[in-house]
Parts: C-alpha cells; sequence; structure tokens
C-alpha cells in the first residue's frame, strides 16, 4: 500500500515532516501527518521506498522521544522500521558530493572540507534511545543504516556497504532494496522470526505512543540543534583542519606547511598522503 501525501514538500536538511505509517493495517488507514516538521523532497522519496517492503513490515517516520543523554533532551530519528527479523533505523542525510569516513572516526566530511559527525554515532545514540523507550537491551537485533542521495559519492570503509553488517551506508533509491536483502540474509541466519506478529505490533505501538507531537516541543528541539550547529561550525573553523582530498584531520604543523605553499597547494591543506600526488 503506498503513502499518500497530505502535505506539500519543501526542500531543507535540518527539518522534516512527521509522518506515521502503519503497513499492516487491517482496516487499510493511510498514514497521518502527526506533526508541523517540514519535509523534503528526499523525506518524501525515503517513505516511497519504505512503501515497497513486505506487509508485515511497519514504519515510524520523523520520531522524537525522550533522550536524558541528549543535550537536547530528546532524539530525533528519521525512520524506524520493524520487520520480524530486526528493527532498523534509519538516519537520512541530503548532503551533495563526496562522502569521506571511517566507522572508527568520529568525524567525517563532505569534499574533505565540510566536517560532519560520524552519522553512525549520531545513529548508535538513537538506537539507544529507541531501546530504553522499548525497554530492551538486546542490540544485536538493530541495524543501523544511512541514506543518501545520489547526489553524493561514497569513500568509506568497504563494509558498510556488505549486507553482512549491521551498519550499512545507502543511497536512498536503494534503502528498500537494501532492507529486503538484509531480511533475507537473516532468514538464512535464524530458523525462525525474531519477533511474532504480536510482539512486533506492540513494539511498534510503543514507540508510536512515545512519539511526541507537540509542535511546540518540536520547535524548541530544533532551535536547539540549530545552536549547536552554529558552535560546531565556529569551533571546526577555529580548530578542526582536514585534509582536502579524504577529510583526514591533520595537525596545526601540517596546516601552517600548506598555506605556506600557497604556489604548490593552492591554500589548501592536504594530509601527508596526498601532498605526494601534488
Amino acid at each position: 500500500m503506498f503513502l499518500r501525501i497530505f502535505e506539500k514538500v519543501f526542500k531543507g536538511e535540518s527539518t522534516k515532516k512527521a509522518i506515521v505509517s502503519n503497513k499492516d493495517n487491517a482496516q487499510g488507514n493511510k498514514s497521518n501527518i502527526t506533526s508541523t516538521r517540514i519535509g523534503d523532497l528526499g523525506e518524501y522519496k525515503i517513505n516511497i521506498q519504505l512503501d515497497q517492503l513486505p506487509k508485515n513490515s511497519k514504519y515510524l517516520s520523523d520520531v522524537l522521544i525522550h533522550n536524558n543523554k541528549a543535550k537536547s533532551g530528546y532524539s530525533q530519528i528519521d525512520h524506524v522500521v520493524f520487520t520480524p527479523f530486526a528493527i532498523f533505523v534509519v538516519e537520512t542525510k541530503n548532503y551533495a558530493g563526496t562522502i569521506y569516513g571511517d566507522r572508527s572516526r568520529g568525524k567525517w566530511s563532505v569534499n574533505g572540507n565540510f566536517p560532519l559527525m560520524n552519522p553512525f554515532n549520531q545513529n548508535y545514540g538513537h538506537i539507544q534511545a529507541i531501546k530504553g523507550v522499548l525497554e530492551t537491551s538486546d542490540e544485536s537485533h538493530f541495524v543501523s543504516m544511512v541514506s543518501f542521495t545520489k547526489r553524493c559519492t561514497f569513500k568509506v570503509n568497504d563494509e558498510l556497504r556488505k549486507i553482512q553488517s549491521n551498519d550499512l551506508i545507502v543511497y536512498d533509491i536503494e534503502l528498500s532494496e537494501y532492507i529486503t536483502r538484509k531480511i533475507n540474509v537473516l532468514k538464512i541466519q535464524n530458523s525462525k522470526p525474531i519477533y511474532t506478529s504480536g510482539e512486533l505490533q506492540y513494539l511498534y505501538n510503543r514507540l508510536k505512543d512515545a512519539n511526541i507531537s507537540d509542535s511546540q516541543i518540536r520547535d524548541k528541539h530544533v532551535e536547539k540543534l540549530k545552536e549547536k550547529d552554529s558552535r560546531e561550525i565556529v569551533k571546526n573553523e577555529s580548530k578542526l583542519s582536514t585534509c582536502k582530498t579524504c577529510g583526514k584531520e591533520v595537525s596545526e604543523k601540517v596546516k601552517a606547511y600548506c598555506l605556506t605553499n600557497k604556489e604548490r597547494f593552492k591554500g589548501n591543506t592536504y594530509c601527508y598522503e596526498h601532498q605526494k600526488h601534488l
């Protein structure tokens, strides 16, 4: 059953539309928009992808839940997909360019210039918040997925693209494909589903009930994130130096060397490895 979109879709990375969808609704009711969070075209494409999943799957989009460990006091999760064999937690990104990243590094970058937090670390925090709501300590049944648009090119760990991993980086147009493939792998590994239909419904309802739809709370959360982003930009501009090619952090000494050799490096900073090619 395909999702009907009742709101216009706008552009934007930091704010997204709230959609709650139940793919296994016996009465056939369509999804309802539960908050005023503005969405973009990428979110529309993701929800179309999620509507292609098997009927025994359920998903929630734009979930805001309490998280005492988060600086804002909340976690905002783009998509949570409940299936009999795993719970998929999806973080979506709307960047354009080459994404440089390593699973073990705290900072990634876009085009080697714009730093961003490791999205899998961010999603790990989301999973912990969800576990608190669902009252489960078992993390093995969660799959962390980060989705980028096709305007990006990945320069990341190879294993993040392998279906055997529980950390997967995908393009938005292949999200449903990867989820389906992952479920098929889990079916082979497990003789029977991890969750019965009743358990799946229970977990879905718990998270749905915990979802905060109050527009004022959501607006305050977004404002806190904007303030945090502004502080991070200032901090990164003053302290963080990265290689223009690979995004790897470099020392102030390396940065100074590159900047003093303007004719060779043209005002850019490169790590030792990529200095050799210039």
